[in-house]
């Protein structure tokens, strides 16, 4: 069991990192602190991903999922770690013992998960999107923020190098100033849209379907339809393609041309869909106000595309050539006032392609500006906990909050059929009274949300 010192030591030096980057403060208890003990909530799918990133150096110590089944892989990768069906039951037990934590599952369940992380001290990587109301990322941030616990939300994107290298180039003037980004995917990939049918079954031994449904007020019946993956067309369990991959794609522009504050969106081109699920197709259209030296910034989102390069209601971006080869999966183009910068990804993986003028031409040398992130966010995370490294550029407070708050605004568009003016400060839409109520879900009784 971990010993009183080394628990304070931990508490003490991931605060420290919280506010500045500490590399020597580990003195002689740096060997002892190498390892971390890592609590894994979600062991499947993106789970077993997570679990994998953050291995390296750490201790899988505890496994968590609802689905035993979906833990068989990583208990028999790690056979040292304990396994827990309830997250709940594994912070009673072993809480002392944990000392960074993953939280991989659907959407609804990011907030009570991270929310019990915090209030034990223990630093912790939330999946995107941070949460799927817009009341629980705000309350997320600020919980996180108020208890200084070191956190960072799963998008990749936020720690590779072609997001530092994006930045770095458009500070540097190379396409004159941003005013449209554009961005595309042919999410989503599960049923999704108006009347589809989830037919109930027997709740399977395996499964704790009861801690699954979680926070949701409205109670399903198990359907091998809903998990373990079309969770995320529901508006009670996912956030629909938006939320899936928005967090992802929008991190490039939301980080390197400081969208955070107020917007105005509105959508067009929304499929059919219904208060159960999200539509198949939509285009959303954000316009973020002048700030500082930056003029406005117009962020066109396009899902359910499924060939960009052969679809007829695909708004094409400007100033590439008109036979360029489009990612079918996803892509990104920033336009500006002397060219555009072309990502053929949702991650920001690599160097962007330069065009001016519709040619492509080779950048010039820029010199590095942003550090540079190994290991992707969980061991971003873990470099902060052990004085390593600074706070994760995508910490709740200063990032990704404020990012899942812009996607989830998306879907409140979507939702209502408005234009949508957004105030941040307020978390309010100018003139619309009634969003004040679909800030908040309905909890589900014993499930309502305790900040203590």
């Amino acid at each position: 069991m971990q010993s009183t010192s080394r628990r304070h030591f931990i508490k003490s030096t991931a605060a420290l990192t919280g506010a500045a980057f500490a590399p020597n403060i580990l003195f002689g208890q740096e060997k002892a602190l190498k390892q971390l003990n890592v609590a894994a909530i979600g062991c499947g799918g993106q789970g077993a991903s997570d679990i994998s990133e953050i291995a390296p150096g750490n201790r899988i110590a505890f496994l968590c999922d609802i689905d035993k089944s979906r833990a068989v892989a990583m208990m028999k990768k790690f056979p040292d770690a304990k396994y827990f069906s309830d997250y709940r039951e594994m912070f009673a037990a072993v809480a002392d013992q944990i000392d960074v934590v993953t939280v991989s599952t659907p959407d609804h369940m990011h907030f009570p998960i991270a929310v019990e992380a915090i209030k034990r001290g223990k630093p912790v990587m939330v999946q995107k999107p941070l949460c799927n109301s817009l009341w629980e990322a705000r309350a997320l941030a600020n919980y996180a923020k108020e208890k200084n616990v070191l956190t960072v939300m799963g998008n990749q994107g936020a720690t590779m190098q072609g997001t530092r290298v994006l930045r770095e180039w458009i500070e540097s003037g190379m396409i004159g100033d941003v005013t449209e980004v554009y961005y595309w995917t042919n999410r989503p990939i599960w049923p999704q849209g108006k009347g589809l049918v989830f037919p109930p079954e027997p709740v399977p031994e395996h499964i704790n379907w009861d801690v699954w449904q979680g926070t949701c007020a409205t109670e399903r019946a198990y359907s091998p339809k809903i998990h373990p993956f079309a969770w995320r067309g529901f508006w009670d369990y996912g956030c629909g393609a938006l939320g899936d991959i928005g967090c992802h794609s929008f991190n490039s522009a939301f980080w390197a041309l400081d969208l955070k504050g107020d917007f105005i969106v509105e959508t067009s081109k929304v499929s059919e869909f219904d208060e159960i699920t999200a539509p198949k197709r939509s285009t959303i259209v954000y316009q973020f106000p002048a700030k500082g030296k930056r003029p406005a910034v117009k962020v066109i989102w396009q899902d359910g595309v499924n060939d960009p390069n052969t679809d007829k209601e695909f708004l094409r971006p400007p100033g590439i050539p008109a036979d360029l080869e489009l990612n079918k999966g996803f892509g990104q183009v920033f336009v500006g006032t002397e060219g555009v910068f072309f990502i053929n990804d949702a991650y920001c993986g690599g160097a962007p392609m330069l065009f001016r003028k519709g040619v492509r031409e080779k950048p010039e040398k820029i010199a590095e500006v942003y550090d540079r992130v190994k290991g992707g966010p969980t061991q971003e995370l873990c470099r902060a906990v052990r004085g390593e490294g600074p706070k994760p550029v995508s910490n709740f407070v200063d990032q990704s909050g404020p990012l899942t708050e812009m996607v989830l605004a998306g879907n409140l568009a979507v939702r209502l059929g408005k234009k949508i003016d957004w105030d941040m400060k307020n978390m309010e839409a100018r003139g619309l009274p009634e969003v004040k109520a679909m800030l908040k879900r309905v909890y589900r009784a014993g499930w309502e949300p305790k900040l203590t």
